[in-house]
């Protein structure tokens, strides 16, 4: 069994005397000489905690011994692809020349990075079968919007009013959302006994009022949709638009183009994909691709090049619009060039079969261990594949939440559960191409024994985990907005900066 590090960790608020410095806010040092920031510019309170350099370094060690990270270990988030972020990228994205870059600079200061950012499209252009790209999206959600927004813009152009967006239930959350945000009806079409979208289904759902269809492929039960060019052939004899997450491109990078598929839109996530940082709420990129015919639609700026310079395109008037202020998450966009770069064409064929060798591999052996199934056929997966555990919760009344829970006592991050929603009690897995089979085969023999608790000691499971600094969480409570755990003394902070 596993044991986290575990401190009694006060807040940073709690640590620290008055007066106590670690550096000096808000004063740069150059040439021996202090220059303080004008007072206009300066706050006369920040309230901040008064530490020394060495309390804040270690405090936030503490913390990262708490944590986990893909730097510590295996994160096999099903559809995140928690893929290792090869240090490479970090040290050219850390480089002054990309971190000083600010978007209102002149063209001819910016040579070098709009050709990076140039090549990079063209890039994207050659792995997915598009014709240009937008690199402005800040994540994949925000690159639905805009693929959405595109659809929308495309056919009042036409002076149709196409309200109606088909979503399979094996799509991703942020689908439907997307498609609900852009102003459209989500129409949800059924998955099949094979695991892949009911065609006779969509021909039900198909007509003049259909928008589009938004389809991840593989899907979300890590089965490559082998109907995908029949189902664009029938979205497109409806008038309709096919639209890709590329979210698992994954699992076919390097061997299929969506764009060959009948794709007319493409989003990316590049902190997938691409190995860049997932940010955790911070700067991301989701470039968003088209055909040619939909391109002058695309947000604007893009780049172009022309009279051997590089240059903003700022469009046509038919552009949609910005999504987002600034050009893009450039320092992101710079980690997914360099990988592109590190990888060539060879590597990312390689790194998508890896990752489907060790899916599939991890598959066969947790399928068979007792309460694990895996639904929609054994027929192999790409990149991620979902067990189910709802025979063992029948059985034993431990489900998929319990064996998440259970997971962290063996030191080892759960998957995504509960998603996708037609499969009971899931859990699904993803094994990148950077994980060793040494590692899969942690996971398999700690499902074996998880098994082998459920069926002797429920109990056990359904209060883990007992090894980590924090124990089961209510998550009821925990999600509560109005839910609030404070020291005595940040309470105290708090009614004081109330005035109470």
């Amino acid at each position: 069994m596993f044991r986290q590090a575990v401190y009694d960790e006060p807040l940073i608020y709690e640590l620290g005397a008055e007066g106590r410095v670690g550096d000096l806010v808000g004063v740069g040092r150059r040439d021996g000489e202090v220059k303080i920031l004008p007072k206009g510019m300066a706050r006369s309170r920040l309230d901040l905690p008064s530490l020394s350099q060495l309390e804040v370094v270690r405090h936030f060690t503490r913390l990262s011994q708490m944590n986990w990270g893909v730097d510590v270990g295996p994160y096999p988030l099903g559809s995140c692809t928690m893929k290792y972020n090869p240090r490479i990228n970090e040290e050219f994205a850390n480089l002054a020349s990309v971190q000083s870059l600010h978007p209102d600079q002149g063209e001819g200061s910016l040579q070098g990075s709009l050709e990076l950012l140039f090549r990079l499209e063209r890039m994207l252009c050659e792995l997915t079968g598009m014709d240009r790209f937008t690199l402005q999206p800040a994540a994949g959600a925000q690159g639905e919007l805009t693929g959405c927004l595109i659809m929308r813009k495309r056919h009042r152009l036409a002076g149709e009013e196409r309200d109606e967006i088909i979503v399979p239930d094996t799509a991703h959350g942020t689908n439907p959302a997307s498609a609900a945000m852009a102003g459209f009806k989500v129409v949800v079409v059924r998955t099949g006994g094979d695991g892949m979208t009911d065609v006779e289904t969509l021909k039900g759902a198909v007509g003049k009022r259909t928008a589009g269809l938004m389809m991840t492929n593989p899907n979300t039960l890590g089965i490559f949709e082998a109907g995908a060019c029949e189902i664009a052939g029938v979205v497109h004899d409806a008038g309709g638009l096919m639209y890709y997450d590329g979210a698992n491109l994954q699992g076919i990078m390097g061997w299929a183009r969506p764009g060959d598929l009948g794709f007319d839109i493409v989003h990316l996530n590049l902190h997938k994909t691409f190995s860049t940082p997932h940010g955790g709420g911070g700067p991301g990129a989701g470039p968003v691709g088209v055909k040619e015919d939909l391109a002058e639609l695309l947000p604007s700026p893009t780049v172009r090049r022309g009279a051997g310079k590089y240059a903003w395109d700022w469009g046509t008037p038919k552009s949609i619009g910005r999504m987002r202020g600034g050009h893009g998450s450039f320092p992101v966009l710079v980690r997914a060039y360099v990988y592109l770069l590190s990888m060539g064409s060879e590597g990312l064929r390689l790194s998508c079969g890896v990752s489907v060798l060790n899916t599939n591999y991890f598959a066969k052996r947790a399928s068979g261990i007792r309460g694990f199934s895996m639904p929609f056929g054994s027929a192999a997966r790409k990149h991620e594949v979902v067990i189910s555990a709802g025979r063992m919760q029948e059985e034993t009344g431990v489900g998929a939440l319990d064996i998440a829970k259970g997971l962290l006592d063996f030191g080892l991050h759960p998957p995504t559960i509960y998603f996708p929603l037609i499969v009971k009690e899931a859990l699904m897995f993803e094994f990148t191409e950077t994980e060793t089979r040494e590692n899969i085969d942690r996971y398999v023999e700690a499902l074996r024994e998880i098994s082998r608790i459920a069926y002797a000691d429920p109990e056990r499971l359904k209060s883990a985990p007992h090894n980590t600094s924090v124990g089961r969480l209510d998550d009821v409570r925990a999600s509560h907005p109005r839910t609030l755990c404070l020291s005595e003394r940040m309470r105290r902070r708090l009614l004081q900066g109330a005035g109470t």
